[in-house]
């Protein structure tokens, strides 16, 4: 978490007087479902695919790196069958946020929101995420050919 970023979140902007530092816009929740996309596809992760040391990908939105793995899902021929993720995180509250943040998602992966969860939990003080010096997310993916 750093100041003089904005704080980006399934693709919203959540205000907060820090964001997360990354070479794309550090959307920590899209990062870990486009990884867990990619690892479903067996095509490594995604620092093969977007690596920090690509200018031409640097501020990249997350919802285009999100959109680009899709695509290659598609032409694999496969389809998402649902999404579970977990944000972790001491603060800001992202309550208020999941549901734009699971429309985005469905909006991006061609699915039904229904299809989509998304949840958030603190860490109790606990650890780096709990001192707030930054965000963790997991996120599970069942993907089916078509």
């Amino acid at each position: 978490m750093v100041n003089g970023r904005q704080l980006i979140i399934g693709g919203v902007n959540i205000p907060h007087e820090t964001g997360l530092l990354g070479h794309s816009d550090a959307d920590v929740l899209l990062h870990a479902i486009t990884d867990a996309i990619i690892g479903a596809l067996g095509m490594g992760d995604i620092g093969h695919a977007f690596p920090d040391t690509n200018p031409e990908t640097e501020g990249i939105a997350s919802t285009q790196i999100l959109a680009d793995i899709y695509q290659k899902m598609v032409e694999k021929g496969y389809e998402i069958g649902n999404i579970d993720a977990t944000i972790l995180a001491e603060a800001p509250k992202m309550a208020p946020h999941l549901q734009q943040m699971k429309q985005n998602i469905a909006r991006i992966l061609q699915t039904d929101i229904a299809n989509i969860n998304i949840k958030a939990t603190t860490t109790e003080k606990l650890g780096f995420v709990g001192r707030r010096e930054g965000m963790a997310c997991e996120a599970v993916v069942l993907i089916s050919q078509v």
